[in-house]
Parts: structure tokens; sequence; C-alpha cells
């Protein structure tokens, strides 16, 4: 079999079966890790990465933790972590709960070399193509911060301005396109900065009718508009001691402008038809997808007030600009989405990651995210296929790969050449390619090997 450096943890009782892998495998790329119950189990997903678990039903129950918690665990966690449960012929039980637990198949004991190894192969060729192990303890540092996912270098930075934007007690200007997460970075800046345990209280000016933008910030007396038929305080009274965001600060009025940049000189505001002046301490964090340099320059942003909103800017990058995000965002989402719509998505096709990696998402992290719940949402079994995302996401002509066959070929070689061009096209999904094929996962893999193709 070939391979590029195999994984395995096994956790059994006693046994020669983490040798047996190893034999049966017959790889110098292979390491196969032994336990002899599933104390340490979690700790070595925290160290390493893992292709495959192994568990006999002699070690489910063999130590502090119980098998059915580690395999849900791993499967939430470590999805491209295949698990395959040994059951002896008295624990077919145990198997059940296994199963339901989220381990890949089981086999009853006593396992044959051949059934071993096909178990395993098989296994191995359907590991879903997205997420990593979030037990891994560098990668939970790296992939995360607060409720911001990414590993990319453009998100690493990120991390980095907002914990420097949190040491701060300065105004922050969040700019991006749509769907970027400016909220999410706003939030974020709060929740480790030394307001955190203030009042949080985001408002979006855009969503408001312009003329009650005003009341909103900084409310009102009774009676000063029509329709005030009582005092009401605004978000910065409310606020005080705690952090404002302010999102699409580009959309507010002149006159609100006004009172905005004066709030934030003088610490103080007046009601809406008020003459009393009331002091605000408030962190104030504004967002907008909008230009504000080129606003300024058009006139429809104050200078002065853009200056002091300015004081530290970042810049959400778009989703394009983030390579190798787009799984940990999907396997992200697939969480979610697999709880709220009680689902068990637990793997993606080739072909449909690619897709979702290939495509431009003008939209970004918001477009991915409604992406995954419709598809989570349509999907009528565990794995995501392209039949399950929208049609603007998809090449305009999918044409299926055709195999060009010279006269004179012989039935081997075509044969050959269907096998190749097959698991090209499944990206390598031994038991996809069988089930285009038409034959049994067994008979792909007798063809394999009479075809020297492993």
């Amino acid at each position: 079999m070939a391979s590029d450096d195999i994984r395995i943890i096994c956790v059994s009782k006693g046994g020669d079966l983490p040798q047996r892998i190893r034999s049966v495998i017959g790889s110098d790329e292979l390491t196969v890790i032994s336990e002899p119950n599933m104390d340490r189990v979690l700790e070595r997903f925290e160290e390493d990465l893992f292709d495959m678990l192994v568990i006999t039903s002699a070690a489910f129950k063999g130590g502090r933790m119980d098998g059915e918690e580690l395999i849900e665990v791993v499967t939430a966690k470590s999805s491209q972590t295949q698990i395959l449960f040994i059951a002896d012929e008295r624990e077919i039980r145990r198997a059940m709960t296994a199963l339901r637990a989220g381990s890949y198949h089981y086999a009853k004991a006593p396992v044959s070399d051949e059934e071993l190894r096909l178990l395993i192969e098989t296994a191995l060729a359907q590991r879903p193509h997205y997420g990593p192990n979030l037990l891994l303890k560098k990668e939970r540092r790296r992939t995360a911060f607060e409720e911001l996912i990414g590993r990319s270098e453009a998100m690493q930075i990120m991390y980095r301005q907002v914990r420097q934007a949190a040491a701060t007690d300065v105004p922050v200007l969040i700019t991006g396109e749509t769907g970027t997460g400016k909220d999410l970075a706003a939030h974020a800046i709060f929740r480790t900065g030394s307001r955190a345990t203030s009042p949080y209280l985001p408002i979006n000016l855009a969503a408001l009718p312009p003329e009650l933008v005003a009341s909103e910030l900084f409310g009102h007396e009774k009676g000063s508009f029509t329709g005030a038929a009582m005092k009401r305080e605004g978000i910065f009274e409310r606020g005080n001691t705690g952090t404002v965001f302010l999102d699409e600060i580009g959309s507010i009025h002149e006159k609100v402008q006004v009172s905005l940049l004066r709030l934030i000189e003088q610490k103080r505001f007046h009601r809406l038809g008020g003459q009393r002046s009331i002091s605000t301490d408030v962190r104030i964090i504004a967002a907008s997808n909008e230009d504000l340099e080129e606003a300024v320059g058009t006139g429809a942003f104050r200078e002065d007030l853009f200056y002091r909103l300015d004081v530290f800017h970042l810049v959400m990058p778009p989703l394009r600009d983030r390579q190798g995000d787009i799984p940990l965002l999907i396997d992200a989402f697939l969480r979610r989405y697999n709880d709220a719509f009680q689902k068990d998505i637990r793997g993606i096709e080739p072909e449909c990651i690619g897709v979702l990696e290939t495509y431009a998402w003008p939209g970004n992290v918001r477009e991915l995210k409604n992406v995954i719940q419709r598809a989570v949402l349509v999907c009528p079994d565990t794995v995501l296929s392209v039949d399950n995302l929208p049609p603007r996401l998809l090449p305009q002509s999918r044409q299926s790969p055709s195999i060009k066959v010279d006269v004179g070929s012989t039935l081997h070689e075509i044969e050959r050449e269907a096998i190749v061009r097959t698991l090209q096209m499944t990206g390598g999904n031994k038991s996809r390619a069988a089930e285009i094929l038409g034959i049994s996962r067994r008979a792909l893999y007798n063809r394999l090997k009479r075809h020297d193709l492993r």
C-alpha cells in the first residue's frame, strides 16, 4: 500500500494487534502508536496528528476515560481521523454504541489479516478532505482567537493587531469588505480588553432609519419629537464604562457626525431635546465596509471625525486572501449546523471541497457560512457533495472527464486507464471510485493490485 506518513493509534489490551497492523499495511512510512487503555489517548492527540484510531472492545472500558466519550471527542475535534472498532463476539452491543458515538466501522473479532488490511485501507481512503486536529495544542493556538477562525498569515497578523488594540483604550476603526467578520474582531477586542466585564453594545447604523440614528445613540427627552412619548436613554448612556461598537459608521448623517465628534472629544453629550450635559466613559469601536478616506475626499464624511476614529486602524482580510483557512471555516460551520439541524455530516467529497476552495467568495466568510448552512440542511446523507451547493458556485460547464482510448489498446490497458482516471476524479477516494466503476471495493483493490497501482 502506498502511504504518505500514515499514523495510527491503536488502543488494545494486550495481544498483537499493533504488530499485525504494521505487518498487513507493510510500509516504511507507517507509524503505529500503542496504548493499553483510553487514559493517554487524548494526550497523544494533543501532541500529534493521527490518520486512524483503532479500538478493541477489551480496551473500551479499560481506563478512567470512557470509550464512547473518547470517540465523540475525536469525531468532533479531529475530523480527518478515521475510527475502527474491533468487537469480541459478545460485545456487539458495545460496537453499536461505538458506531453511534462516531466510529467509522466495526469488525467482529477474530479479524483475518486480509480483512484488517481492507478495513484500514478503506477507512483511510474515505477520510474527509477538510478540518484540522483541533485537539492539537499548537493547532488550537494558531487556528482561532476568540470567535475569529483562521491560521493563514493574514489572520495571524489580524490576531496580533486585535491583541494590540485590546491592550489600549483608544478608538478603533475596523474596515474591510462585507462579510469579513468586522463584528467578530470588535467583539474580540472587547473580550480581551480591560473593559471586558462592562457592557458591550453593538449597533448597526445602516439598519436604522436615518431620522432615528441620533435618538438611538444619544437618547431623547419626552416630547422632543413626534412619537417621543417618554424619556429614553441612548446607547452611549447605557454603555457607560463599557464598549460601543458602531457598525457601518459611514452611513450616518453629517449632523450626527458632529455630535459624535463632540462626544469623542469631550466625553459629554446631550439627549435630543435635552439641556443637561451628560458625561460618559465609553470606548468606541467603529467599522465600515466603505472607503472612509474616499468619503472624506468627497465630503460625505467629516475629516476631523475620521482622524478621531482612525487612531488604531484594522483592515479585515477578504477570504480570497486567506490561504488555507477555508477548510477550518468549513469544519467550524459543519459542526455548528450539524448541531443546529440534528444532522450527522462527517465528510465532504473531494470535488465539493475543490469547488469551495476555488470559488472567489465575494461575500467572504458570511457567504461561506450561508452556503454550508444550506448544504447541511439539504444534504440527504453523511457526506456533502457538489449537488448540495448553490448553482452559482459551480463552473458554467461541468463536463464529465473523458478517457481517450487508442485503437489497438488491450482490455488490460483500457481497464488500467479507467481506474487511474476515476481515482484522479475522486481525489483518491477508492469507495467513490468503486461506486462509479460499478464494482465492489474489494474488487477495486484486487484490480489495483493486478495493475500494480498500490
